[in-house]
């Protein structure tokens, strides 16, 4: 990547070594620690995760956080700089090492989908990752400084913000900004939602090999879950009666009692008669499983499987998430439906989240710039009036637009 060599570093021929670890412990505080290439354990990641703990963030987030401060701590390692001697410099190589490092095991046609319209993965590290070990990693430098240890100053430093960019044009003679960003976050596409097409979907639903799939895939549909929220749900929480599933919210942490189609329930029947004395059935045991022995809960990349299998066959790329987005879109276009309903049934904290799903599908615009053109090609052309003193005689213009036939 050109400009990428700052002083004497080069990011370019920058390799990472596998060094350190997360380690999963018995302890709920931090319940996950981070040791480095010799086996240590690096205490103030530990404890940073342990005010993480103690503020109410769940050990997804804990894992997440020990993602990014693992890769950090890697590439410190690299440059042979230790976490608490860290610099700007040090911060702005490993913005410039993650925007230009490419990912093993991508390939080089991931641009957009031909059907679905739906970037693939990049190469490399996409810019909301980039942005997120960027805010992590400010954030557990403030701690450290909040305590008294760590560097003097925050290596991810803020700054303030005006009219969307760093100071932009600020008057000296106003107040500054109140708006602050990360120095080193980089620009973020905003991003779309996108929901699958009712024909697609047919074509979607039509490919599904079992009764499991059917009922998740129209689970997913009627309840617009997360997926780690419908797969974690156990027996006991699907109340059938009442055509309910509940399940724990991402975030809160509370249970929540999602309303779900009729079908889905019937498919999730036949998918449950087809497991009968194979699977444990009790109120606690997990209602999905794997289908062959030996049978194990389903996780969500054996989950994600079923999708891939799918869009192998139909040459899409379709998501989980984008059942989510379908729904939200369905809800969100039927009249009756309230908003608040919808922010409720997605577990948005915010209306403004929900909002998102008001902005019309493109398959919608598309459609209706379509029959645009076909009413403008169906009117007759008018041609131009002849104005006093034209050059141009009526019966020639005539002609010319085929508005009628010559005097």
């Amino acid at each position: 990547m050109n400009g990428a060599i700052l002083g004497s570093r080069d990011v370019t021929k920058l390799k990472l070594d596998r060094l350190g670890s997360l380690i999963e412990t018995d302890d709920p505080a931090p319940a996950i620690r981070l040791v480095d290439a010799d086996g240590r354990e690096i205490q103030a990641v530990s404890d940073f995760f342990a005010e993480m703990r103690a503020r109410g963030n769940s050990f997804a987030s804990l894992r997440s956080y020990g993602m990014d401060l693992l890769r950090w701590i890697r590439f410190l390692g690299a440059v042979e700089v230790d976490w608490d001697r860290a610099s700007r410099a040090e911060a702005r190589d490993f913005v410039l090492w993650m925007q230009q490092t490419r990912l093993p095991g991508r390939r080089a046609d991931r641009g957009v989908n031909a059907v679905t319209g739906k970037r693939g993965l990049g190469l490399g590290f996409a810019a909301a990752t980039i942005n997120h070990a960027e805010s992590v990693l400010r954030c557990f430098y403030d701690y450290l400084g909040s305590i008294g240890t760590g560097p003097v100053t925050n290596p991810f430093p803020i700054v303030a913000m005006e009219g969307g960019r760093t100071m932009a044009h600020h008057n000296p003679m106003r107040e500054p900004p109140h708006e602050r960003t990360g120095l080193y976050r980089v620009k973020q596409p905003q991003r779309i939602p996108r929901s699958i097409p009712d024909d697609l979907f047919e074509q979607l639903f039509a490919r599904l090999s079992c009764d499991r799939d059917r009922a998740l895939v129209a689970m997913f549909l009627s309840t617009a879950a997360r997926a780690a929220e419908l797969l974690g749900v156990p027996r006991g929480r699907m109340d059938i009666g009442n055509q309910l599933v509940g399940v724990i919210r991402k975030g809160s942490g509370a249970l929540q009692w999602l309303p779900a189609s009729p079908d889905a329930f019937v498919w999730l029947r036949l998918y449950q008669k087809s497991m009968r004395g194979k699977v444990p059935a009790g109120p606690g045991e997990p209602v999905w499983w794997t289908l062959r022995p030996p049978f194990r809960p389903l996780n969500y990349h054996a989950a994600r499987a079923v999708l891939l299998r799918a869009n192998a066959a139909l040459g899409t790329n379709w998501s989980w998430h984008d059942l989510r987005h379908t729904a939200a879109y369905r809800m969100a276009g039927d009249p009756n439906m309230p908003l608040v309903d919808l922010q409720w049934l997605l577990g948005h904290a915010r209306i403004t989240a929900t909002q998102i799903y008001l902005r019309p599908r493109q398959e919608e615009v598309v459609g209706r710039l379509r029959q645009y053109h076909q009413r403008r090609m169906a009117q007759p052309e008018t041609p131009p009036p002849v104005l006093a003193g034209s050059e141009y005689r009526t019966e020639v213009l005539a002609t010319l637009f085929g508005t009628g036939a010559a005097q």
